[in-house]
């Protein structure tokens, strides 16, 4: 290679970089920055007025030994198992229906997308209501219509049956995206595959199994992994919802916003939910999509 090529090819270099320095600079900006200062008030006592106090790993300890943590590390995980599956399996029957031709199917396929797009302040109301142990449709059928139950009781107001609450309203919310990712999928499957399937005397249980499964296998491992990433940060649903369900992204709100505001801990808080999530990802990644 000359002198010419080498200076040339050192120019086009430099140039490249001056394109994308400006989106280095937003990146890091808008993403880097936070991170890097959220690690950095993770080891300071930190006041409203800003003072900080140096305290080293002392965040972390009172984390890591609070019983409150834990039992939001378990909420947390219930949540999103139950979610995540939820969603899946809910927007995986919808878009097997839904790929199927019938009347006025455009238009159903369009009504279905209707709780994904609606605001997510109103739905919640909505859901309060259904759910208040005075007036609500659901206490009313279950203990004066079907007599399911004795007598009315707070659904979302206990921990134990809010979480449940909070997990239906998630996959009501939230499993039309699941459908429309599996329902672009099955559209492009090849039709000769269910064609070749049926001269072999397949049932439609087997032309399930081993040809419409095997080829959403990387849209549902892909859809599980985002749906879990997002359930793992989910907050504005949980909290508009109920205070009874402390998720992580909840119980580091509480402590970072209010009572106390104890902002070096939520740092810290924030910082170990990114590390369990970051973890799984690993894992999931590794063993299930085998990247």
């Amino acid at each position: 290679m000359t002198a010419r090529s080498l200076a040339i090819e050192r120019a086009e270099n430099r140039f490249g970089w001056r394109l994308i320095l400006p989106a280095i600079i937003i990146i890091g900006g808008l993403i880097l920055y936070p991170i890097g200062y959220n690690i950095f008030l993770s080891f300071f006592d930190v006041t409203l007025q800003g003072d900080r106090t140096y305290l080293g790993l002392a965040n972390y300890r009172s984390v890591l030994t609070d019983p409150t943590f834990w039992r939001a590390v378990l909420t947390t995980v219930i949540y999103v198992i139950g979610t995540t599956v939820g969603t899946t399996l809910v927007g995986l029957g919808v878009a097997l229906v839904m790929n199927r031709k019938f009347p006025l199917r455009g238009l159903v396929r369009g009504l279905i997308l209707l709780p994904y797009i609606a605001p997510v302040i109103s739905v919640v109301f909505a859901w309060q209501f259904i759910f208040d142990p005075v007036n609500g449709i659901f206490m009313h059928w279950t203990v004066e219509v079907l007599h399911i139950f004795k007598q009315r009781f707070n659904l979302i107001g206990q921990p134990q049956t809010a979480v449940l609450v909070a997990i239906l309203f998630n996959i009501w919310k939230n499993f039309p995206f699941t459908y429309l990712m599996i329902l672009s999928k099955l559209q492009a499957i090849n039709d000769t595959y269910y064609e070749a399937a049926d001269l072999d005397g397949a049932s439609a249980w087997q032309k399930f199994r081993h040809v419409t499964l095997p080829e959403l296998y990387f849209v549902l491992g892909a859809i599980v992994i985002l749906r879990m990433i997002w359930n793992f940060n989910k907050f504005e649903e949980v909290y508009l919802l109920t205070d009874n369900v402390k998720v992580l992204s909840v119980y580091t709100y509480f402590k970072a916003f209010t009572g106390a505001m104890e902002q070096g801990t939520g740092a810290s808080l924030a910082l170990i939910q990114f590390l369990l999530l970051l973890g799984f990802i690993l894992v999931y990644v590794k063993r299930v999509l085998k990247w």
